[in-house]
């Protein structure tokens, strides 16, 4: 574990084995310390000072939750002895008016969120913001069509249909980003949803039936029409939007002539390291934020020998 990137490296044991027992399930539960994190809409509930929010936790002691909660709380795993779990209270229309949560503070989006707070916070949030956006979309069984329920302990879904009875696991969709380089440059590019000037590495869904490798070089083909050797992995990062895990590699270019669909990508080009480092953070030439894989990928490079 090297490499660590924001969103991973969660310190909570997620005591796989033990969450499968409903009774000790229970038993934790109802323990005295446990916390359970709200989670609405995908946003987290913060509180403190502007600049350094904090996660703010419930009592699951008290009762006025399960009024709003979507559905169970599910296990996120111990923080040495404490458990901690998650909740979905997305049924809730206007946080800001319920008599309890209203006070506790604000419920806000993780990517505003990201730049403010720390590893530990930013793990902890994009572990239960996944978790709880896969149970939001899976409720009925994709075999049969019937409805599904909760468990062991949220990080399974079972089939109420005996003749069905198929079990679901959260789903986490691989996909490549890679930066390409040929000596001192690197291609970036820009898709047309992007903000003005923003640039970042290539990347794609690793497609079925295809490696790793494979994808890097499919996606260097489709989205930059360069070909490419000497694929490396860098590192991972879990990206709960709504749920991906990011592979970096780096790939160096053996064409590099750049063409690209028009459809997909606005501008895919090369830049020099040093016209990169001279620009970045510039109102004309935007790099990914700190927190993603991508701005990893570039700083490394950035930073690493010419």
């Amino acid at each position: 574990m090297s490499i660590v990137n924001f969103y991973a490296g969660s310190s909570l044991d997620r005591a796989a084995v033990k969450r499968r027992d409903a009774a000790w399930l229970a038993g934790r539960f109802a323990a005295a310390g446990t916390r359970l994190l709200p989670v609405w809409r995908g946003k987290h509930l913060v509180d403190g000072p502007r600049e350094a929010p904090q996660p703010v936790w419930l009592d699951p002691a008290e009762t006025w939750w399960r009024e709003i909660a979507a559905e169970d709380p599910v296990f996120l795993g111990l923080e040495g002895e404490t458990a901690c779990f998650a909740v979905d209270l997305s049924p809730l229309e206007d946080p800001a008016g319920h008599p309890r949560l209203g006070g506790l503070g604000a419920f806000v989006d993780l990517r505003t969120l990201s730049p403010l707070i720390g590893e530990r916070a930013g793990s902890l949030f994009a572990y239960a913001r996944g978790l709880l956006l896969w149970h939001g979309r899976h409720r009925f069984c994709g075999v049969c069509g019937s409805a599904t329920t909760v468990a062991d302990g949220g990080h399974a879904r079972h089939c109420t249909d005996p003749a069905c009875a198929t079990h679901h696991f959260p789903r986490t969709d691989p996909v490549v980003i890679m930066l390409i380089t040929d000596g001192d440059r690197c291609i970036l590019g820009r898709q047309p949803k992007f903000p003005p000037g923003f640039y970042s590495c290539l990347a794609g869904f690793v497609e079925p039936g295809e490696g790793v490798e494979e994808a890097v070089a499919r996606e260097s083909w489709e989205e930059a029409g360069v070909t490419i050797t000497d694929v490396r992995y860098h590192s991972s990062q879990p990206w709960p939007f709504p749920g991906q895990l990011m592979l970096g590699f780096t790939a160096r270019a053996t064409s590099v002539a750049i063409t690209t669909d028009p459809e997909e990508m606005e501008d895919v080009a090369w830049f020099e390291r040093d016209w990169i480092k001279a620009n970045r953070g510039s109102d004309a030439f935007r790099l990914p934020p700190r927190d993603a894989i991508a701005r990893r990928l570039i700083d490394d490079w950035l930073d690493g020998p010419a």
